[in-house]
């Protein structure tokens, strides 16, 4: 079972789905519905939309690969905590202002450091599985 990755993937489709909400919410308030226009508060929705859509798969499928080959369960939730909180915060931080900002650089450093670390557990986690026997 991928208890891991379907708790992981459950928060984020919570997650997706409100982003979508705020997206489609601007379009029909400012009546745009291709594109952003000039209105930079759908522009910002859009892009913490597609941030989601961007790195959500790869680090659901990373989480997946860990629990199948069985690693380390408090690594990988660790490692699954991580990248989702990651995820979280990176959308809390597409508003204007300076607090925000922070939150979106601690959301993405937080997504790239666990994707990295990830990865590299996947690797380590197979190359002792291959090599002891």
């Amino acid at each position: 079972m991928l208890v891991i990755t379907a708790i992981a993937a459950s928060i984020l489709s919570f997650l997706y789905f409100k982003l979508a909400v705020k997206v489609v919410t601007y379009r029909k308030k400012s009546q745009i519905s291709v594109g952003y226009g000039d209105n930079e508060k759908l522009h910002r929705a859009i892009r913490a939309h597609a941030n989601l859509t961007e790195y959500a798969p790869l680090g659901l499928i990373l989480i997946a690969c860990l629990e199948m080959n069985n690693a380390p369960w408090l690594l990988t939730a660790i490692l699954a905590a991580g990248f989702v909180t990651g995820r979280i915060l990176h959308p809390m931080g597409m508003k204007v202002g300076d607090e925000a900002i922070k939150l979106r650089a601690i959301g993405m450093k937080l997504t790239l450091f666990s994707l990295i670390g990830l990865g590299a557990t996947n690797l380590l986690v197979l190359a002792w599985r291959l090599f002891s026997g």
